[in-house]
């Protein structure tokens, strides 16, 4: 039986500003503990836009927009073939970020820093697309 797992990621700008979050990820690597963007997978029959807006709520507290769809990418784990959906999102509030549990940090940064804090996989796609 084929097995699909479709994700979400909202890359959240305020202004020339983009929120990163640092959360964990496996004990069984150097740094278990790294930056990104929101991320999750959808619920059953959910709106692939439904779910990021839902996710980044969820995660942040912030309310947000969809500006675009910025790219797509593929990934396997096990017998499991990951889809997943990034999305450029929008918001007005700075200040108001309140993290879920599963998150332990955020910082609000500028394009020019996310070499400093982006996985390198993520960062190609983001060259590839062109983020403002």
């Amino acid at each position: 039986m084929d097995k699909y797992r479709i994700l979400v990621k909202g890359i959240v700008k305020k202004g020339d500003q983009y929120l990163i979050v640092r959360k964990w990820y496996d004990d069984r690597i150097a740094q278990p503990y790294q930056w990104g963007f929101i991320d999750g997978a959808i619920e059953f029959g959910e709106d692939p836009d439904k779910a990021v807006l839902r996710l980044i709520g969820e995660q942040t507290f912030l309310t947000t927009t969809i500006d675009r769809i910025l790219y797509t990418w593929t990934f396997t784990t096990g017998d499991t073939f990951n889809i997943g959906i990034s999305y450029l999102c929008i918001t007005t509030e700075l200040d108001t970020v309140q993290l879920s549990e599963e998150l332990v940090d955020y910082r609000w940064i500028e394009r020019k820093d996310f070499e400093q804090y982006i996985d390198q996989k993520i960062l190609n796609d983001i060259e590839r697309v062109g983020l403002p």
